[in-house]
């Protein structure tokens, strides 16, 4: 696979805590069609593939690649589901270009999380069913048992953990798209209801809803086109085991090893010092740090310091989530790999606003499937 692969048309809509006046299809058509024109194409003659990321147990419907070819004039057009994250359908997308099968493929993951009345049950059918299930185990109890052992284990500290917080509520104010933005202090983060000993309300991502779609071409086709392309320097993806009795808490393996995959492709050899800035998962405060650190950008017990002492901050040596991450956005369900990939674009091309970073050229995104996976993905883009 040698032929080079370009971002060349985004699109979104949202992102709200709640959206009952429109549909998932409604939000999808409006971010498909801000792509098409970003990208100056039409779907109906210029693409030769969609891939859409979508959980059946989310949407409520099986098979749900049935469901939107309509908004996104893919009707009748090769198209499949990923049943994952937005970034691994960003994957899969990407090998149909690199490989030559395609020349133009369509993107697109969204969230209507509001809709879905019991999700944390939903959630924990991802437990194993014989050993894990039958303890009735709320999914977000995990997050609590993590981030208690990552504590004791000196990787960082609570404090460590609500300046994160604070620091991506605070870039979301920047971004008029965020959802969950605010002007706080660590004593407000700390105070909050305990949700899982010793996680607090604050420190995890309140939901949204929205829609992203991206456009993706060869670089002889980009040319061609009148988007300003992103190129896709490397992607990677990686689980851990899926057991809780197995896996490693301690180092979040399925970042390490996607990053690592990233970098190959990327031919990116020192993360820390290539790579301008990053959008990492950030569902819980904690992750945003143990993250940086699986992704080679902080040394093990690093992350947490670097954040107090303002290096993550969007005017410090490495800005982690100028967007506001998760936690300011709002977590989008199967589209927060393409939310944290949709920031990197911007920034790369200068279309950040008042969010805006200066002097990148290298951006690394990455996310996390969430509870109870060990499931990630990353992709470095350079403009």
């Amino acid at each position: 696979m040698n032929r080079t692969v370009e971002i060349v048309g985004v699109g979104w809509s949202g992102f709200r805590a709640i959206s009952p006046d429109v549909s998932y299809k409604e939000m999808i058509f409006e971010a498909a069609t801000r792509a098409y024109t970003d990208a100056g194409i039409d779907p109906r003659n210029d693409v030769q593939g969609f891939v859409t990321a979508a959980e059946d147990y989310h949407e409520g419907t099986s098979i749900f690649d049935e469901y939107t070819p309509d908004q996104l004039g893919a009707v009748l057009r090769p198209m499949h589901t990923i049943t994952g994250d937005g970034l691994h359908a960003l994957a899969a997308a990407y090998m149909k270009i690199a490989s030559g099968l395609m020349d133009v493929v369509v993107v697109e993951a969204h969230s209507k999380a509001s809709n879905i009345l019991t999700l944390d049950h939903i959630t924990a059918f991802a437990e194993d069913p014989t050993f894990e299930r039958p303890l009735a185990i709320n999914p977000i109890a995990l997050a609590g048992l993590e981030m208690q052992m990552l504590l004791s284990a000196g990787r960082f500290t609570l404090e460590q953990c609500a300046q994160v917080v604070v620091k991506n509520k605070n870039n979301a104010l920047a971004n008029p798209s965020a959802a969950h933005g605010a002007a706080i202090g660590r004593k407000t983060v700390l105070e909050a209801q305990v949700v899982a000993s010793p996680l607090t309300r604050l420190m995890a991502a309140p939901h949204a809803d929205g829609a992203i779609v991206m456009v993706l071409a060869d670089s002889d086709t980009a040319k061609r086109l009148k988007g300003k392309p992103v190129r896709v320097r490397g992607i990677g993806w990686a689980n851990d085991t899926p057991a809780l009795d197995s896996r490693d808490w301690a180092h979040a393996q399925y970042a390490r090893k996607s990053a690592e995959m990233a970098y190959r492709v990327a031919g990116i050899k020192s993360p820390r010092s290539e790579i301008d800035f990053v959008e990492v998962d950030d569902t819980f405060a904690y992750k945003e740090l143990q993250h940086l650190e699986a992704l080679h950008l902080a040394k093990p017990g690093e992350a947490g310091v670097m954040t107090t002492q303002g290096a993550t901050e969007r005017d410090g040596e490495l800005p982690v989530n100028p967007s506001g991450g998760c936690l300011g956005l709002g977590s989008l369900l199967e589209a927060n790999g393409l939310a944290r990939t949709l920031e990197v674009v911007l920034q790369l091309r200068g279309d950040a606003g008042a969010r805006q970073l200066k002097n990148v050229h290298t951006g690394l995104a990455f996310t996390w499937r969430g509870l109870p996976t060990t499931s990630g993905a990353a992709v470095v883009l350079s403009n």
